[in-house]
């Protein structure tokens, strides 16, 4: 595989080579974004261990025994593992306490198919059970013993079940510039998985958007869990932020409301839909309640899937005057890049690994619009 391909083996890992792998990662981004011009990036490197805050692993039963396992990239076959040393701090002391109590309780292990850890960096622990069979009382009553025992909080899930015994979330916490954010993570919801290197993220990004007269707006697609959408808020007068998730936007909303912010509003809509309805399009009875003529955008937030943005989003994007655009796929932001660099130039750069011993990494770009435009508000988009 090339540049940017598939993830490596966990057993792999070697702490010793992660430097130089991050180097060649870099190399490669260079030779691919080289035709634009970047600024020399700023480079935030990860942690080489226990970075990682969420994993899902397989179940492999042997016996009257049960281990975790995990799949090498093109095999089918789950191979036991003895140590997951990318695991956060929480997550590699929960492992065995949590497997030995499996281990220890037929209601617990049998037909288990797999396990999934979402853990933050102050040590809240969520792992979700996933069985092949209905989970009855006794399930619960096990499960409720271990939960309370290990001080984690513990989810059964099997076909149209879901069986929470606390919660089904964590909080997680940033310090962005000299603030403290709060962020609810919920089980089946994206997070970004390393915490540490999100956090530069959010530092990064909140500092080349910060303006001496924040007295301009923000708007923001595929928002998420509102990770961005809070760090940037102070940054700007308004903030309208888009997420297509339910589940996403419930939690963008709650976090708003914990930290309490004042100043966005986040509705559920596409980025196609949106930009529908700030061309004038046609009305969506979603943003009934939200007056797009009151907003002065000039800056444009995008934060993609894979895939990068469709071609109506980087239309909409060339009419604004700043567009920062957060990568996970270098390969598609090449892709937008060739459109975006007609109207635009790269002003920041910044490469975050998020993913140590993979082939992938994330990458953030500033760009300024060539000819300067002043800020747009909904139809007099071009």
């Amino acid at each position: 595989m090339g540049p940017f391909g598939h993830l490596t083996p966990v057993q792999s890992i070697d702490p010793s080579r992660y430097q130089q792998q991050l180097d060649d990662k870099l190399s490669a981004l260079a030779g691919l974004l080289k035709p634009f011009e970047p600024p020399a990036p700023d480079v935030f490197a990860s942690s080489p261990r226990h970075f990682r805050m969420r994993a899902e692993f397989r179940i492999w039963h042997e016996g009257d025994r049960s281990s975790y396992a995990m799949n090498r990239p093109g095999s089918k076959k789950p191979e036991p593992i003895d140590d997951f040393p990318i695991g956060s701090p929480a997550m590699v002391e929960v492992m065995p306490r949590l497997l030995a109590s499996i281990n220890a309780n037929e209601l617990l292990r049998r037909k288990l198919y797999a396990v999934e850890f979402l853990t933050t960096r102050g040590g809240q622990v969520l792992a979700t059970l996933i069985y092949h069979r209905p989970l009855d009382n006794s399930w619960q009553s096990a499960a409720m013993t271990v939960e309370q025992q290990l001080g984690i909080h513990l989810i059964g899930r099997s076909r149209k079940q879901k069986v929470v015994l606390s919660q089904d979330w964590v909080e997680e916490r940033f310090t962005v510039g000299d603030r403290l954010l709060r962020y609810q993570q919920v089980e089946t919801g994206f997070t970004q998985p390393n915490g540490d290197v999100n956090e530069q993220m959010l530092n990064w990004a909140h500092r080349v958007t910060l303006t001496d007269t924040p007295d301009e707006d923000l708007l923001e697609l595929y928002c998420g869990n509102g990770n961005f959408t809070l760090a940037l808020a102070d940054n700007f007068r308004q903030v309208l932020a888009t997420e297509v998730s339910k589940l996403s936007v419930q939690s963008a909303r709650h976090n708003i409301a914990a930290n309490e912010i004042d100043n966005i509003r986040v509705v559920r809509m596409s980025s196609e839909e949106f930009t529908q309805a700030l061309n004038g399009v046609r009305p969506f009875t979603r943003l009934r309640d939200i007056d797009l003529t009151r907003y002065r955008f000039s800056t444009l937030f995008v934060d993609p899937p894979r895939a990068g943005l469709d071609e109506g989003t980087v239309a909409l994007a060339k009419d604004f005057n700043k567009i920062l655009y957060i990568s996970c796929n270098p390969l598609t932001l090449k892709e937008n890049l060739l459109d975006l660099s007609e109207s635009h130039h790269i002003e920041e750069f910044a490469v975050f690994d998020q993913f140590p011993y993979t082939h992938h990494l994330e990458c953030g770009v500033l760009l300024t619009r060539k000819a300067h435009k002043t800020s747009i508000t909904a139809g007099n988009v071009a």
